[in-house]
């Protein structure tokens, strides 16, 4: 890019919500994200629009992790990096706050993770992966001394946060709170290969873990879904993979789905949306999270499999579309080519509204700033 610009237009959340649900149509692009990595904020904060950067307050869960501090242990860190997360938020035009401090707070108890170095173009030193193998429980005696109880002590605390958010937080905005539920048994409490065994071998065990995990996760949106400063539940849980789904629809009906349907049916009783991000091939189950669950609104998208403009075509009358923008082509493409790729997303997704623009899963530390800047520009410009 030639020229970074310093001022991005300002967008509302009532007016996201509306675009979504098929109630308003906007006359520019409305965007969004789920997250976007820390170097990235840093590098837009510091070079960009010279203000101050603070870390967050929770380090990356992994195989060497410490307990968590309290809240009351760091208060003033957690003051100063939501004033400026917000801040970033705010400077590029977004009207959603996504927060992920729970989950974060939650995966600390993570004793199974692999690590390796950093290898991005901003690199965060050490990068952590999902347990490939087994994970912190294998047996009933694992799952009777796993530490839950630490997970409601986050819950307690986590009005806390949303105190402090709410100090900074724009009218024009509000948070997205994020909780998972499917990704924590598969990625480290039972593992992969631990889960997709325990599936057919110990699976009262299984459904044991669910119901905990469940439960702990509608007791923290319960715990929130009333303060003011939120405005909708931004579910996050990767279903699947390119051709489809982890494990069968029958599964995820007596595992998964119910859980869903009740963050859905809570957010609504609380006239808030409740969208879902979601990576992999979703075609066997969108009837499902569309008709059943019911979601709001979609998120999580890849060309190679699962591309938005196909998703737009085929659900989009009935319901919202957010991002779509491949990660591999915002990380790879030149400008030029990148430019023409977005434009050709903007044109498929736009016309018949619903849609809200973003990439097709987050803003990670080996896009390019350039880049990134690049499609909010292409955004904020389309005709």
């Amino acid at each position: 890019m030639t020229e970074t610009k310093l001022n991005y237009p300002k967008s509302d959340f009532e007016t996201f919500v509306q675009v979504l649900d098929g109630t308003k149509k906007s006359d520019r692009v409305l965007y969004s994200e789920l997250l976007v990595d820390e170097e990235i904020k840093e590098v837009i904060l510091r070079r960009i629009f010279g203000e101050e950067y603070y870390p967050p307050p929770i380090e990356q869960w992994g195989p060497e992790k410490l307990a968590v501090p309290t809240y009351h242990e760091k208060k003033a860190h957690y003051a100063n990096y939501y004033r400026q997360a917000v801040r970033f938020w705010d400077l590029l035009g977004y009207p959603l706050f996504p927060d992920l401090t729970f989950i974060t707070n939650f995966e600390s108890m993570n004793a199974m993770g692999n690590k390796t170095d950093d290898t991005a173009l901003l690199s965060k030193g050490e990068r952590y992966w999902a347990s490939e193998g087994t994970g912190m429980i294998r047996c009933w005696k694992d799952f009777e001394r796993f530490p839950w109880e630490r997970a409601h002590g986050y819950i307690d605390e986590y009005g806390a946060y949303l105190d402090i958010i709410q100090e900074f937080l724009p009218p024009r905005m509000k948070i997205g709170i994020v909780g998972t539920l499917f990704e924590e048994p598969l990625e480290w409490i039972l593992g992969y290969e631990g889960f997709f065994y325990m599936l057919k071998d110990q699976p009262d065990l299984v459904e044991a873990v669910f119901s905990k995990v469940g439960d702990i996760m509608l007791a923290f949106y319960e715990s929130v879904i009333g303060h003011e400063s939120v405005g909708c539940i931004f579910h996050a849980d990767d279903l699947g993979y390119k051709s489809g789904t982890f494990i069968s629809v029958g599964d995820l009906q007596r595992l998964v789905f119910p859980w869903f349907k009740k963050y859905a049916s809570l957010a609504h009783r609380h006239r808030k949306p409740f969208y879902l991000h979601s990576c992999g091939n979703k075609d066997e189950i969108m009837d499902i999270l569309i008709d059943e669950i019911p979601i709001d609104a979609i998120h999580a998208f890849e060309d190679e499999s699962y591309p938005v403009t196909r998703y737009k075509k085929t659900w989009g009358g009935r319901v919202g579309i957010i991002g779509g923008v491949d990660l591999d082509k915002l990380s790879r493409l030149d400008e030029q080519q990148l430019r023409e790729y977005i434009r050709g997303v903007l044109e498929a997704c736009m016309e018949d509204g619903r849609y809200v623009f973003g990439s097709g899963n987050s803003i990670t530390n080996y896009v390019p700033i350039k880049n990134y800047l690049t499609m909010l520009d292409e955004a904020i410009n389309w005709h």
